[in-house]
């Protein structure tokens, strides 16, 4: 099973992928993507009798977008990765999804998932 991911908004998009056949679902997560991802991703892959053990690739959408959300998902999904010893691709683009279950069954895999913003981050600078 191929896992997708798009955390670049408030609302999170998930797809799986296995074989021919593919599933979406979507979360309104908001403020709470650190909080609730996790659940997110293994409720959905419960509900489809699979589990993070059962992956074979990610792909995920590397931006641009919001700063924190792509930093929360991206970091899970390269946890995920490197914990199941499963490639991860990064893509961006209105096709992104479609570039990555092309590269993820070509054999790809990026290691490392980096994020792109699309500008500089807007980190508040301390007070002190």
């Amino acid at each position: 099973m191929i896992l997708l991911l798009d955390t670049s908004t408030p609302e999170c998009h998930l797809t799986l992928i296995e074989g021919d056949t593919s599933t979406t679902a979507t979360w309104l997560a908001e403020r709470e993507l650190a909080h609730g991802l996790l659940h997110f991703l293994v409720e959905q892959l419960a509900a489809h009798d699979s589990s993070l053990h059962a992956l074979e690739g990610i792909g995920v959408f590397r931006g641009p977008g919001s700063f924190t959300g792509l930093r929360i998902g991206i970091a899970t999904l390269n946890t995920i990765a490197d914990s199941e010893q499963i490639p991860i691709v990064a893509v961006m683009g209105e096709d992104w999804q479609t570039k990555a279950v092309r590269r993820l069954r070509d054999g790809e895999n990026d290691g490392i998932a980096l994020p792109e913003y699309g500008r500089d981050a807007r980190i508040t600078k301390p007070r002190k």
